[in-house]
């Protein structure tokens, strides 16, 4: 059966450069299981659509997410984009910390809990 994500790649992609402005296009694509060229194709329509700016930094690339551009869809009812990252960052963030915090089912036998 073919795997499909909720989000699209390009939220996914704006996503990992949200968490790291310094990161490799070689590492976006495979964060987000695609081609270089497609990350490259992505990274360039989100700095056209303004949702990034690219600033060469010697040899790199370094990213800026312009938090305060909004979605520009009707359903979003014109949302900034920094308020669906936070949203999911958040989420991501809390969904991790309880993974760490709570023992496994293995951990919780073992100890009789």
């Amino acid at each position: 059966m073919p795997r499909w994500s909720f989000l699209t790649n390009h939220a996914r992609v704006l996503l990992v450069i949200a968490s790291d402005p310094d990161i490799r296009l070689r590492e976006i694509a495979t964060a987000v299981g695609i081609s270089e060229r497609r990350a490259h194709d992505i990274v360039c329509d989100l700095a056209d659509a303004g949702y990034l700016k690219k600033e060469r930094d010697g040899r790199r690339n370094t990213y800026e997410v312009q938090h305060d551009r909004s979605l520009e869809d009707d359903l979003a009812e014109d949302r900034p984009i920094g308020e669906v990252l936070e949203l999911l960052t958040d989420t991501r963030n809390a969904e991790r910390a309880r993974s760490r915090e709570a023992p496994t089912r293995r951990q919780r036998s073992s100890t009789g809990t």
